[in-house]
């Protein structure tokens, strides 16, 4: 276990936020994006489900005075692997977003990639092991 330092609280607050607005907006408009980004709309609407509940795990995780450090080390991990794989999936092929769909794409991963990198310092500058 750990103490979460404010930068972590902070940090997993805003990824909270963030994923919240967006699992609302994509689940509910995927419809209305889709055409607007070029994207499919089944690929918005899971990507807004998926994000109800990563939103509420994060979301319950900030408001823990303690937790084990793999939870935020899985948070981390897996903001990394959302960012890198947004940025892959503009260069993949797999979707032909128009210019819009890319800039959503890549804003929505560089702001996932800074809250990676904001929970990482907010992890390394967290408390010690605390007792069981």
């Amino acid at each position: 276990m750990i103490y979460p330092s404010p930068l972590l609280h902070r940090a997993l607050q805003a990824d909270a936020i963030f994923s919240g607005t967006a699992a609302v907006l994509l689940t509910l408009g995927a419809g209305e994006f889709a055409p607007l980004l070029n994207l499919p709309e089944a690929l918005l609407r899971e990507a807004g489900l998926f994000l109800i509940v990563y939103s509420a795990f994060v979301g319950w995780l900030s408001t823990r005075t303690g937790f084990p450090k793999i939870l935020v080390v899985a948070v981390v991990a897996g903001n990394a692997a959302w960012t890198l794989s947004s940025i892959v999936l503009i260069f993949s092929g797999a979707v032909t977003p128009n210019a819009l769909g890319e800039i959503a794409l890549a804003a929505q991963a560089i702001i996932v990639g800074a809250l990676a990198e904001l929970q990482f310092l907010g992890l390394r500058r967290s408390g010690g092991m605390v007792a069981a």
